[in-house]
């Protein structure tokens, strides 16, 4: 997949959309609550052993919350999905998801077909999806890789490892390596951080590679401190020690946590709007054009409007083009007023340097 490159300068707003996807018990909600640093979901709670063998279907339920990542402001969207997975048939959590994320996709192509924009408008894309691999310690489902297949096409898939304490780090080392054979196999194109070895420096070069070695990201999550050395560490507690959120030698969370709110957010709004969205509005537009008009599930009304569309963003260009071209003509014309204004000035001086000297030559 083409990748747009380089990282921007540092933003000082940044309005950015993260989905968490993952069956119940991969440490999904705890791992958003110790991302956010509060309880931004509630963790599930099975009131009655009677009903808990009733199936339940996926909500989508997006949540907003402020951070501040090394100085930067984030307008942070947590998409959250319960009821993923929990089902025995997960192929209307599959459609629901890749819905949504198209949903997003519609109402901003709308949004850019009108001739006059609505200044409220808020892009609800999703830039990155973490997806939580339950920790079996023996290689991806058949769930995960339809999943990932499906979803990477619309998204920024990043597979993690949830509750990663549950196994030894030789366990753990495995299992990593079987997850991205599999990945490989199956040609899932998740997110892997890429690199240029003829545009990219090289410390970006480094960084990418340390990252991409750590894939899929294993993660624990906290939201509790304890009092290590008199000083609070979010960590959980075990009879054989003490795992740390924060510690690169325990968990991959603090490297997650800077790529996807930090180093990488503008190369995954790059992505998503100059890739993964443009790729999606080529395939929508080539389907309205080239639809059928005897299709007769398509009513005379949807294709006007499909036409009014077309239409109006082909006018949209055509007018950004003349504002452009406007623009540059105007900029020219100050350019050269400037010129003139600074000629007539070297002018005005000339003159009055010669009727001085005029002036010193008569009175002699």
């Amino acid at each position: 997949m083409p990748l747009p490159r380089r990282r921007g300068n540092k933003i000082k707003g940044v309005q950015f959309t993260v989905m968490v996807v993952g069956a119940s018990g991969t440490g999904r909600t705890t791992f958003v609550n110790t991302l956010c640093e509060s309880e931004v979901l509630a963790h599930k709670i099975q009131d009655s052993p009677d009903n808990a063998h009733v199936e339940e279907n996926i909500r989508i339920k997006p949540v907003s919350v402020e951070l501040e990542e090394e100085g930067v402001r984030i307008a942070l969207t947590i998409v959250d999905t319960p009821g993923f997975g929990d089902n025995i048939d997960n192929e209307s959590a599959f459609q629901d998801i890749v819905n949504y994320l198209e949903r997003q996709y519609d109402d901003i192509l709308a949004e850019q077909s009108r001739i006059k924009r609505n200044p409220r408008f808020k892009d609800n894309r999703v830039h990155a999806l973490l997806y939580f691999i339950t920790p079996t310690g023996h290689a991806l489902r058949e769930m995960d890789v339809e999943l990932m297949r499906r979803l990477s096409p619309r998204v920024n898939v990043i597979p993690v490892i949830g509750r990663a304490d549950s196994m030894t780090s030789t366990e753990l080392k495995a299992f990593k390596k079987r997850i991205m054979e599999d990945i490989d196999h199956y040609d899932i194109p998740i997110y892997n951080f890429p690199y240029d070895v003829e545009e990219d420096d090289e410390d970006t070069i480094q960084e990418n590679m340390e990252l991409r070695a750590l894939l899929p990201f294993a993660v624990i999550g906290s939201e509790e401190e304890i009092d290590i050395d008199g000083e609070p560490v979010r960590a959980r507690i075990y009879p054989w020690g003490i795992a740390e959120v924060d510690n690169p030698q325990h968990s991959d969370f603090g490297r997650l946590r800077n790529a996807v709110l930090s180093s990488h957010l503008p190369d995954l709004k790059a992505l998503t709007e100059d890739v993964l969205y443009e790729t999606y509005r080529t395939e929508k537009l080539s389907r309205s054009v080239h639809s059928d008009v005897r299709d007769s599930t398509i009513l005379p009304e949807e294709l006007a409007n499909q036409s009014v569309r077309l239409k109006e963003e082909q006018l949209r260009r055509d007018e950004e083009k003349l504002r452009e071209i406007e623009l540059r003509v105007q900029r020219e014309i100050n350019e050269k007023r400037q010129e003139l204004l600074a000629k007539e000035e070297s002018l005005r001086n000339l003159e009055s340097r010669l009727a001085a000297q005029g002036l010193n030559d008569g009175s002699y």
